[in-house]
């Protein structure tokens, strides 16, 4: 077996099957032009990488489209398909730390993926598209290295009808109409994991989300939309600017140069974030804040997930838990429930269900189960009550500031915790880390917690 094809199966336990570490993608350039009313798509994916070992095969994930021709820093290369991948042959091994140009021409008609957690990826709506690609839906439009710990640059042209509205992650840069077809450049100069890259069109309205009463969110906020939901969107969203000041002041700078949120006119079964964007359904926004939640939810992982990222799938909780965390803030925050109050309720839930669930490593076929987002989210709420709150939110601005932009492992946060703890922690990850059954709250110190304003 070659050095390639061992790095290949180490790439993700959790997605076997996707990402090779044998090398990095460091930046996309995609060219991508397709029809709506056919469902065609032809793209030209320009990738920079770097060899982490010695490479005698680059291995591509690239699903249900198909690679016509390849490229290797300039000379036409060899390449293989073979399921869900495409594997370029160099003339000559490439040296570990070298550098390397690859270009891909592909076409086809994209569809979603079906995986063990349903369809993911590339998906037609009643009336244009959504891509939704966690955890393994990228390879559905755009031949890449499918790996949450592999984060790079992205340029993306996608030139479809004109009456219709592509958005792509990144800020748009360049905008020309020609012949009935509208081609958009967005340029995204933070690096980003390739799940949660996104390609959005639909039959959009654009409306700048503010509020001038919130001067700390200068943070540019934009909703597309169908026009016939501009109220539900203007009502729902409209919150934004406050939620988005709250969350600056318990987690740090907001990580991005702006903020997207796409309302798709088809409802949906969940909302789900992308890089420095999120994706609701119809659905979701109703014009009187009925899943207002979910909406602070989406927010939070522009810094937890999407800045600071996972390094394997296995430390998920990382995720959710301080997403799901942001929502109980945000309730106490707005004058609802406390923290405290939503903690105590959902460990109560908890302790009801069924208690299988490791989840510091949750396994592939539970890793979206809501118990891991709700335990996740209890663990932070302990590690509060154990800190005070001057040091725990203390830890969530180092958090978001020392990985800003990387990846992460729950070791990761329990290091950067036991440096700001007055005592030893290892008893309380452990518990909540390790073990199934479900540990309990510590008791509040000094009556009702309230986080700062």
């Amino acid at each position: 077996m070659s050095p390639s094809s061992a790095a290949t199966l180490a790439a993700d336990a959790y997605t076997p099957g996707s990402g090779d570490v044998a090398w990095d993608a460091l930046h996309y350039d995609l060219a991508i032009d397709y029809r709506v009313a056919t469902n065609r798509l032809d793209g030209v994916a320009r990738i920079s990488g770097r060899a982490t070992t010695e490479l005698r095969a680059i291995a591509l994930d690239l699903v249900g489209l198909r690679a016509s021709r390849v490229t290797l820093d300039g000379a036409r290369a060899q390449h293989t398909a073979r399921g869900p991948r495409v594997t370029v042959r160099p003339s000559a091994p490439i040296a570990a730390g070298a550098r390397f140009e690859l270009e891909v021409a592909y076409a086809g008609s994209p569809a979603p993926r079906r995986t063990s957690w349903g369809l993911v990826g590339w998906e037609e709506l009643e009336d244009g598209v959504i891509v939704a690609s966690q955890p393994t839906g990228a390879p559905t439009w755009f031949p890449c290295n499918d790996r949450p710990s592999d984060k790079a640059t992205y340029r993306i042209r996608i030139t479809t009808e004109q009456s219709y509205r592509a958005v792509a992650t990144g800020t748009l840069v360049e905008e020309s109409t020609s012949s009935g077809r509208t081609s958009r450049t967005f340029a995204c100069r933070t690096p980003a994991a390739t799940y949660l890259v996104t390609v959005q069109i639909g039959r959009y309205a654009r409306r700048a989300v503010t509020d001038a009463s919130v001067p700390a969110a200068q943070v540019p906020i934009v909703a597309l939309h169908p026009a016939a939901l501009e109220r539900r969107v203007a009502a729902d969203l409209g919150l934004l600017p406050a939620m988005l000041a709250c969350f600056v002041e318990r987690f740090g700078p907001y990580p991005f140069d702006d903020y997207t949120v796409i309302v798709t006119e088809d409802d949906l079964e969940i909302p789900l974030e992308a890089h420095a964007s999120a994706i609701f359904g119809a659905n979701h926004i109703d014009g009187r804040g009925g899943e207002e939640r979910l909406i602070a939810h989406e927010l939070a992982h522009q810094w937890f997930g999407n800045s600071v990222g996972v390094a394997a799938w296995q430390h998920i909780w990382l995720n959710e838990g301080l997403a799901c965390y942001a929502e109980w803030l945000w309730s106490e925050a707005a004058g609802r429930e406390t923290t405290d109050a939503l903690a105590r309720v959902h460990h109560r839930r908890l302790a009801g269900l069924p208690q299988d669930i490791v989840l510091g490593d949750p396994g592939p076929a539970l890793m979206f189960d809501d118990r891991v987002y709700k335990r996740g989210a209890l663990l932070v709420h302990a590690l509060r009550l154990t800190l005070g709150d001057v040091r725990f939110f203390g830890m969530l601005h180092d958090w978001t500031a020392l990985h800003v932009s990387s990846t992460v492992t729950s070791d990761d946060f329990r290091r950067l915790a036991a440096q700001i703890a007055e005592r030893p922690l290892d008893e309380l990850f452990d518990a909540w880390l390790v073990g199934t059954e479900l540990p309990p709250l510590p008791e509040r110190r000094g009556g009702k917690r309230r986080a700062p304003r």
